[in-house]
C-alpha cells in the first residue's frame, strides 16, 4: 500500500467513513478505491473535542458556549479600531477621562466600554459675530439687526464709536476644545469683545474710522488668541473682520458735519500749502537774483575803482618823470573829450587870413550814417 493511501486510511481529517471501514469499495468489484464525505456528527464531536481541550473542566454541552464566548471577544477586540478622517482629530476618552488624541489614519483604541472616540471636525472654519446678528439667525429672511451693549465702544479720545465685526475661528486640539472650555462660543466671542474694547480705548476715532481698521483687526486677534491660549481652549484664531466702525445713531449727523468741516479745513490747508510753495520759491529766487546783481555791481566797481588807482599811479609816476609832456598830452586828451561831439571852427592866428581850411569829416559821416 502507498504512503498516500495509508493517510487516506488512518490519518483522514474527517474520520472513518460509515461502517468502520477505512476504505470504500468502488464499483463491486473490488478494483478501486474513494474517499468517502465527511459526516457531521463526527465533525460537532470534533469540535467538542477541541473545546473540552481549551477549558477541560466544562461540560459536554456547554463547550459551543465557550466557542460562542471566544468568537465574541474576538468581535470586542476588533472593535477597536477606528479611522480618523483628514479633516478630523480623534480623541480618546478612558472611563469618559480624556486620554490623548490621534492624527488622521486608522487608529486603534481599547473598546468599549473601556474606551471610546470622538471624532470632531478640526478644519472647518467658525465664525462669531459680534455687535450685530444676521436676520437668518432670528428666524427671518435677511438683513441685520444691531446689538448696541455689544458694540458701542469708547475710544481713546473720549468718542463713542459703533463697530461691528466677526472673529473666524478652528479647533486646534480637540482635546482641550472638548474638556478644557464648557462654552466655546461664548468664550471666544467674551476674549474677543475684551480685546475689541481694549484696542478701541487705545485709539482715536478718526483712526478708527479711516485707515486704522487694518492695524486694530491685527491687534484684537493677538490679544484674543493669547487670552485662548492662557484658558488652555484649543482654539486657533484665524482672522478678525470689521464690519462697520461708524459713529452712533444719534449724532451720525453732527458727525458727518464734523466731518465735513474737517475736510474743507484740510481742502484750505491744502491750497494755502500750494500757494505757498509757488510764491516763496520764487520770492527766494528774486532774492536770489537781487544778491547776485549787488555782489556783480560790488565788484566792477571795486574792479574800476582799482583800475582808475592804477591809472592814476601811472600817470603820476610818468608825470613825476616829464611834467612838461605829461601836462601837454593830458591837456589834448581833455580837449579831445570835450569837443568831440560839437561843431568846430579852427582859427590860427598865425595865419595871414586867420582862417584854416576844415574838412567836416563827422558831418560827411553822419550823413552817410542815415
Amino acid at each position: 500500500m502507498s504512503k498516500d493511501d495509508n493517510i487516506l486510511k488512518n490519518d483522514s481529517p474527517w474520520g472513518s467513513p460509515p461502517g468502520g471501514g477505512g476504505q470504500g469499495r468502488g464499483d463491486g468489484n473490488g478494483s478501486g478505491q474513494r474517499r468517502q464525505p465527511p459526516n457531521i456528527d463526527d465533525l460537532i464531536r470534533k469540535a467538542q473535542g477541541s473545546v473540552g481541550r481549551i477549558f477541560p473542566g466544562g461540560k459536554g454541552g456547554n463547550k459551543p458556549i465557550y466557542l460562542g464566548i471566544i468568537v465574541l471577544l474576538v468581535l470586542w477586540a476588533l472593535s477597536g479600531l477606528y479611522r480618523v478622517l483628514p479633516d478630523e482629530q480623534g480623541v480618546v476618552l478612558r472611563f469618559g477621562k480624556f486620554v490623548t488624541t490621534t492624527q488622521p489614519g486608522l487608529n486603534y483604541h481599547i473598546p468599549y466600554p473601556i474606551e471610546r472616540v470622538l471624532t470632531p471636525k478640526v478644519t472647518k472654519v467658525n465664525r462669531i459675530d459680534v455687535g450685530f446678528r444676521s436676520e437668518s439667525d432670528s428666524g427671518r429672511s435677511s438683513g441685520v439687526g444691531d446689538v448696541s451693549e455689544e458694540s458701542l465702544m469708547l475710544t481713546g479720545d473720549e468718542n463713542i464709536v459703533d463697530i461691528d465685526y466677526s472673529v473666524f475661528w478652528v479647533i486646534k486640539d480637540a482635546g482641550k476644545f472638548l474638556f478644557n472650555i464648557q462654552s466655546p462660543l461664548e468664550t471666544v466671542k467674551a476674549a474677543s469683545e475684551t480685546a475689541m474694547r481694549e484696542v478701541i480705548a487705545k485709539s482715536q476715532i478718526q483712526s478708527i474710522l479711516t485707515e486704522g481698521r487694518s492695524k486694530i483687526e491685527t491687534e484684537v486677534q493677538e490679544i484674543t488668541q493669547g487670552i485662548l491660549d492662557e484658558y488652555g481652549s484649543g482654539i486657533q484664531v484665524t482672522q478678525v473682520q470689521t464690519q462697520k466702525a461708524d459713529p452712533p445713531d444719534q449724532v451720525i449727523d453732527a458727525f458727518r458735519d464734523v466731518q465735513a468741516a474737517r475736510a474743507d479745513r484740510e481742502r484750505s490747508k491744502n491750497e494755502a500749502e500750494a500757494y505757498a510753495n509757488d510764491v516763496i520759491p520764487r520770492a527766494r529766487g528774486e532774492a536770489e537774483k537781487v544778491l547776485q546783481q549787488a555782489e556783480a555791481y560790488k565788484k566792477e566797481v571795486v574792479a574800476k575803482a582799482e583800475g582808475e588807482a592804477s591809472r592814476f599811479l601811472a600817470i603820476y609816476n610818468e608825470y613825476k618823470d616829464a611834467k612838461q609832456v605829461t601836462q601837454e598830452r593830458m591837456y589834448l586828451e581833455t580837449m579831445e573829450k570835450v569837443l568831440a561831439d560839437i561843431d568846430k571852427v579852427i582859427i590860427d592866428k598865425n595865419s595871414g587870413s586867420g582862417v584854416v581850411p576844415y574838412l567836416p569829416l563827422p558831418e560827411i559821416k553822419k550823413k552817410a550814417q542815415q
